[in-house]
């Protein structure tokens, strides 16, 4: 009456699934984390509106690749702090970079800051010698 259990030589690969998503980085002035802002869209249940929700996850960005704007892909993963549960896969798209830089700065800009300096300076020398060394309240 001695039951012989049979114990597999080979075990089987374990599955993970892993959700991905695909998101906007919002945030990136974190050292190898960024916040990823993802939106899905749902039709209301009663009244078939469609209704816009948005989350934002904190994504570990081991290179520090992705920057504010960019199109990138996510997937979750163990925890890796409080606050990280995704990593990032891929950068999809980079941001548009305007690529302008002034030719010349227009005189009547410059001589409107120098005037602006000039009165804030005049301000506060006068207000150094009106106050002169006393205390308020004494």
């Amino acid at each position: 009456m001695t039951e012989e259990r049979t114990v597999p030589a080979e075990r089987p690969e374990r599955v993970i699934n892993r959700k991905p998503r695909v998101g906007t980085v919002v945030s990136d002035k974190n050292d190898k984390t960024i916040v990823v802002e993802i939106e899905r869209a749902s039709r209301h249940r009663i009244y078939h509106k469609v209704i816009r929700r948005t989350k934002k996850y904190h994504v570990h960005d081991e290179l520090n690749v992705a920057t504010v704007g960019d199109l990138v892909r996510i997937e979750e993963c163990r925890p890796i702090s409080r606050m990280k549960r995704w990593q990032l896969v891929a950068v999809l798209t980079e941001r548009a970079v305007a690529e302008v830089a002034p030719e010349r700065l227009d005189a009547a800009l410059v001589q409107e800051m120098q005037r602006s300096a000039a009165h804030a300076h005049e301000a506060e020398a006068a207000g150094e010698s009106a106050g002169g060394g006393e205390q308020a309240g004494s």
